[in-house]
C-alpha cells in the first residue's frame, strides 16, 4: 500500500472500535443441569457442587451451580455458526465483516491468542444468559513471527434475566499477512524437522550465572546475601531482608522434601515425558525450588516425602535439576 492507501485503510479499520458485532444474543437454553453434567464429563471435573444436588444443597452454594468456565457456553450459537460465512456479507455479524475487510487487504490469516474471563456470581439452573459483544480494541500494525498484522480484541458482557452483569470475557485474535512459507520439508534431508525438546528456561541478567553453575559445574547453587547471610531462590539482585546487593552462593546438597506437587495431564507438551510430576521442593538449606520428580508412579508422590536431586542433561538444549523419591 502507498502511505495514502494505508492511512485510508487504517481509518476504516479503526472505525469498527466500539461497535457491537451483533445485537444482544440470548442463550438458546437456560442454564441447566444436563449441559452442566455433559461439560463436567468432558472436562473431567468431579466437583460435586456442579452435579450432586444433595451435596450442593448442603454446601455454602445452597444448590447446584454451573462451572464458572461455562460462562460463554450458555450464549454460543451452536452448530449453525459453522455456516455463518455462507450468508450474504450484509447479513453477517460485525466481527465477520471486519475480518472480511482485513482479508480483502491481504491480512488473510487468523490466530486466536488469548481469552480472559471475569466472573461476578455463580450461575444456577434457570438463569437466562445474554451476551453483549463489541469490538473493544484494535492494535497498531505489529510484526510477529507469523507475519505482520493487527490484534483485535472483543469484549463480551454477560447479563442475566434481571439485566445484571454476571461475567465478562476479553477475546483476542491476530489477523495477519502470513510470513513467507519455508521450503518444503523432506525426510532425511537437512531441513527435516528435529524431534521436539522441552522448553528451555529463560536466561537473563539476574539468573544467567545460576544456569552457568548448573550446566558447566554440575552444581545447584543457592544465592546468599553477604550482608545478612539470608539464602534466596530464585536469583534476584537485592536481598529481601536487608536490601543489600552484595551476594555469593553456596552449593545445595540437593536433598529435601516435597512441599507441593501436581501431575500435569493436559495438554501434553511435545518434548516432555509423561507422567509429568511438577513439584515445589523444600531444600534442606531452607529455600524452595520448582522442578520435576521423575522415575516414580504419581500415586507414590506425597507432601513431605523425601527427595534427592541430581543435575541431568535432559536434551541437547537443557541441563536441569531433577529429583527422585528417596
Amino acid at each position: 500500500m502507498t502511505p495514502e492507501e494505508k492511512k485510508a485503510f487504517e481509518e476504516k479499520l479503526y472505525s469498527w472500535v466500539g461497535k457491537e458485532i451483533a445485537p444482544p444474543t440470548p442463550g438458546l437454553d437456560d442454564v441447566n443441569e444436563a449441559m452442566i453434567r455433559h461439560w463436567c464429563e468432558v472436562m473431567g471435573d468431579t466437583n460435586p457442587v456442579y452435579t450432586d444436588k444433595a451435596f450442593a444443597e448442603k454446601s455454602a452454594k445452597g444448590g447446584l451451580i454451573a462451572p464458572p468456565t461455562m460462562l460463554q457456553a450458555w450464549s454460543m450459537e451452536g452448530y449453525p455458526m459453522a455456516f455463518a460465512d455462507d450468508k450474504d456479507p450484509s447479513e453477517q455479524d460485525g466481527q465477520r465483516q471486519l475480518h472480511a475487510f482485513l482479508s480483502e487487504n491481504g491480512y488473510s490469516a487468523v490466530l486466536g491468542t488469548n481469552s480472559d474471563q471475569e466472573y461476578f456470581r455463580d450461575l444456577k439452573p434457570g438463569d437466562k444468559i445474554t451476551a453483549h459483544t463489541i469490538i473493544d480494541k484494535i492494535s497498531e500494525e505489529k510484526a510477529t513471527a507469523m507475519g505482520n498484522g493487527y490484534f483485535i480484541e472483543t469484549r463480551t458482557t454477560f447479563t442475566d434475566q434481571n439485566g445484571e452483569t454476571v461475567g465478562t470475557m476479553q477475546f483476542r485474535v491476530l489477523k495477519f499477512k502470513p510470513a513467507q512459507a519455508q521450503a518444503p520439508v523432506t525426510e532425511g534431508t537437512d531441513n527435516a524437522p528435529k524431534p521436539p525438546t522441552r522448553i528451555r528456561s529463560v536466561r537473563g541478567h539476574d539468573n544467567s550465572w545460576w544456569w552457568d553453575q548448573v550446566e558447566k559445574h554440575n552444581t545447584l547453587p543457592i544465592q546468599r546475601c553477604k550482608g545478612c547471610q539470608t539464602l534466596r531462590h530464585p536469583p534476584r539482585p537485592f536481598c529481601g531482608e536487608c536490601q543489600s546487593n552484595e551476594w555469593d552462593f553456596i552449593a545445595s546438597t540437593m536433598e529435601g522434601e516435597v512441599f507441593s506437587f501436581i501431575e500435569l495431564h493436559y495438554p501434553e507438551i511435545p518434548g516432555y515425558q509423561y507422567p509429568l510430576i511438577c513439584a515445589v521442593i523444600t531444600l534442606d538449606e531452607g529455600t524452595r525450588i520448582v522442578s520435576n520428580i521423575i522415575d516414580c508412579k504419581p500415586e507414590d508422590v506425597a507432601i513431605g516425602k523425601r527427595v534427592k536431586g541430581e543435575i541431568m542433561v535432559v536434551d541437547e538444549d537443557n541441563t536441569i535439576p531433577q529429583f527422585r523419591l528417596v
